[in-house]
């Protein structure tokens, strides 16, 4: 049974390896934000599965740091996508204003 969890953490494992490609190439922040994501939870699950299969203490510690840092990478990247957002509405609504006058 243990061998059967290592074998599927392992191919978790690879399909992130994957996904990696998508961060190095990805056409638009949004992709590499999802293969981050990636990252996160086929981590989690890789080590949860060697944690069952080893029982080594502590593991499980460690795949709850990482979603806790999952959860606030997308939380930054929303964030920063919402005032990149703002930051450029806020010109036109000045450019508008101006126009009102004349």
């Amino acid at each position: 049974m243990n061998d059967l969890l290592l074998a599927a953490a392992g191919f978790i494992l690879m399909t992130v390896a994957v996904g990696f490609a998508r961060v190095l190439r990805g056409p638009a922040d949004v992709d590499r934000m999802m293969a981050a994501q990636l990252f996160a939870t086929g981590g989690i699950a890789a080590l949860l599965l060697v944690a069952h299969a080893t029982t080594v203490p502590g593991v499980e510690d460690v795949a709850l740091g990482l979603a806790l840092l999952g959860s606030f990478a997308s939380v930054a990247f929303v964030n920063g996508r919402a005032d990149s957002t703002t930051e450029s509405a806020e010109p036109e609504a000045e450019s508008s204003q101006g126009e009102d006058r004349t």
